[in-house]
């Protein structure tokens, strides 16, 4: 998806604050399996994990940072998305992120929480890709959805940043940059996540 640059003043400052982020050590939880999922009367198809690099299965690790439990912290370089557990230990997903020319960091909260959304392309997408204009008022959620099973939407104090943590049916995309800004997720990992997180959870992006 393409959205508007995310224009958080703090960014600039995201260096020196998240310097002391770190994993160290194995992981000390099984990788996780992705069966197929029946919800809200969808069947998601089961994943076959032994397709998907170890390094990006859902697993708990050790993990020491200054954010507070309960927060994201999302590494763009190494494609991990944590949520952050108490005693330096976090969850750890595999996540796509934006292709060159789609990045983006800074901070955000998560200000809404969306079961089986609905897709609405931009208008910067839909110029780039006219064949699109048939959902400018939106794609009513599905398998074949952008968004996936879930979507937590990401606020700053300007409001809708236009970016969000989602769930994509191309979980072969996991652990490459190649989608428009959005950081994805398998979704069963993003359905994972979502009953995890609180709204207003503060996201920070590497």
């Amino acid at each position: 998806m393409n959205f508007k640059s995310l224009q958080i003043p703090v960014a600039v400052v995201l260096t020196g604050f998240l310097a002391a982020c770190s994993t160290t050590g194995s992981p000390f939880k099984a990788s996780a399996s992705y069966p197929a999922v029946k919800d809200a009367g969808y069947t998601l198809p089961a994943i076959p994990r032994d397709k998907i690099p170890e390094q990006y299965r859902r697993q708990t690790v050790t993990y020491k940072t200054s954010q507070k439990p309960g927060s994201i912290v999302v590494d763009t370089k190494d494609k991990h998305l944590y949520y952050v557990l108490p005693d330096n230990k976090a969850v750890r997903y595999g996540i796509g992120v934006g292709r060159e020319g789609f990045g983006w960091s800074g901070t955000a909260r998560v200000a809404a929480k969306r079961e089986w959304p609905t897709w609405t392309p931009p208008a910067p997408m839909i110029k780039r890709q006219p064949e699109l204009a048939k959902y400018r008022n939106g794609m009513g959620p599905g398998l074949k959805n952008p968004l996936g099973a879930r979507a937590l939407y990401l606020h700053n104090k300007n409001g809708d940043t236009g970016y969000r943590l989602h769930g994509t049916p191309e979980w072969w995309s996991i652990g490459k940059a190649m989608s428009s800004g959005c950081i994805r997720l398998m979704n069963q990992d993003i359905m994972d996540l979502y009953d995890r997180v609180d709204k207003d959870a503060q996201v920070t992006v590497l």
